[in-house]
């Protein structure tokens, strides 16, 4: 043990002599997280609207008043005909308008049917959905506090007369959104920093961290001094363990405090499986440096073949359902796939292990096995 402390020892050491790499193991991941939590974000709001009213009354000022109220939607301009609409999508000055049909107001206040359209730029397909679907919401609402009111007066002038009048009945839905009400993307994308910070900082750190001794030639002065090849594998990758805790703590505390996220769930327990997604990430890290010579290699083989494929089919960004169902069972050979789980799981839901045990076992499986073929292939080398 006095032996792999030394090592440690070294370790640390040796980092503390490259002062270019502290920025970059600890300064690094919280800039990462603050521009990536305020510029990543799909919160549709203030949508650029032109209005085209061929009602012009009331009721028509109403609808109108209930868009821009609403907070997703901002009235730029207005046009007297449809024609008008195409040079304000064109330019991009507007991304919604809202043509109100003539008797508009006279037919929700009768029995006919209010015209009403919504035309979106489809060009970019994320917000044009989530704001035609605000719209469709607000006019929906509209049309049926109408239907309510007529029916109430309906009902009214029967009692009035001495009957009875028979309403038939409608179905109304309530949703209701659990874990994240207001829908926030934010909730869902900076967690997943989290998984992205730690599989970038310990793959490489690990894989460059061994690479580097033998580009300064201190490998062999290693090998043939009276060190163990566990010795030397623990004591390498014990302080890459250590700096990914310390980024655990920095990055859920931006994010709680600096985001807002909720952290429903135990943090010891995410400290606990972020351990085990780390054991993930050493292995690979420790398997590249037995296929790389210099530590250019081996950032262009960690970023290539490793971390671009974990993040694409990992789910942090794009939904696993939507993939190819060849592709979907690939993905159940990426670690971060079951991590992320477990970061939204402790975050959002506020999962505990009795959730999270299937992931955890996975995650820890996955991590001794990589880690014990890797500290195979590196005790080969050193033999």
């Amino acid at each position: 043990m006095r032996v792999l402390w030394r090592i440690i020892v070294k370790e640390f050491l040796q980092l503390r002599q490259d002062r270019r790499m502290i920025p970059v193991i600890f300064v690094a991941p919280v800039l990462q997280l603050v521009l990536f939590g305020f510029a990543v974000n799909q919160d549709v709001v203030r949508v650029p609207l032109v209005l085209v009213d061929h009602d012009r009354t009331a009721a028509s000022r109403d609808l109108l008043h209930r868009f821009t109220s609403s907070g997703y939607f901002e009235l730029v301009g207005t046009e007297d005909t449809a024609a008008g609409i195409d040079r304000w999508l064109v330019t991009g000055d507007a991304q919604v308008a809202l043509v109100i049909g003539e008797g508009y107001g006279a037919a929700l206040a009768g029995t006919g049917t209010p015209r009403v359209q919504i035309v979106a730029d489809g060009s970019d397909s994320s917000p044009a959905t989530v704001a035609l679907g605000y719209g469709t919401g607000i006019v929906t609402g509209v049309s049926r506090e109408s239907m309510a009111r007529r029916a109430g007066e309906w009902v009214a002038q029967a009692a009035a007369q001495g009957r009875t009048l028979a309403l038939p009945g409608s179905t109304v839905l309530v949703p209701r959104v659990w874990y994240n009400p207001d829908l926030k993307s934010r909730w869902f994308y900076v967690p997943a920093v989290l998984a992205m910070i730690l599989m970038i900082m310990t793959t490489l750190l690990s894989a460059m961290g061994v690479v580097r001794e033998k580009e300064i030639g201190t490998m062999e002065q290693i090998i043939v001094t009276p060190i163990r090849s566990w010795q030397l594998i623990v004591g390498k990758l014990f302080p890459f363990a250590v700096i990914g805790l310390v980024q655990v703590f920095l990055v859920t505390g931006v994010a709680v405090f600096g985001f807002g996220v909720p952290l429903r769930g135990s943090f010891l327990l995410l400290v606990g499986l972020s351990q085990l997604f780390i054991l993930n990430t050493l292995g690979l890290g420790l398997l590249v440096s037995t296929l790389v010579r210099t530590q250019q290699q081996a950032m262009m083989t960690a970023a290539f073949t490793v971390m671009l494929p974990m993040v694409y089919l990992s789910g942090l960004i794009f939904p696993i359902e939507n993939m190819p169902p060849a592709v979907q069972y690939i993905t159940y050979a990426i670690p971060v796939r079951y991590y992320a789980t477990i970061i939204r799981g402790v975050f959002l839901r506020g999962s505990g292990l009795d959730v999270l045990w299937p992931q955890a076992l996975v995650l820890a499986a996955m991590g001794t096995s990589l880690l014990a073929v890797a500290a195979l292939r590196f005790r080969k080398r050193l033999d």
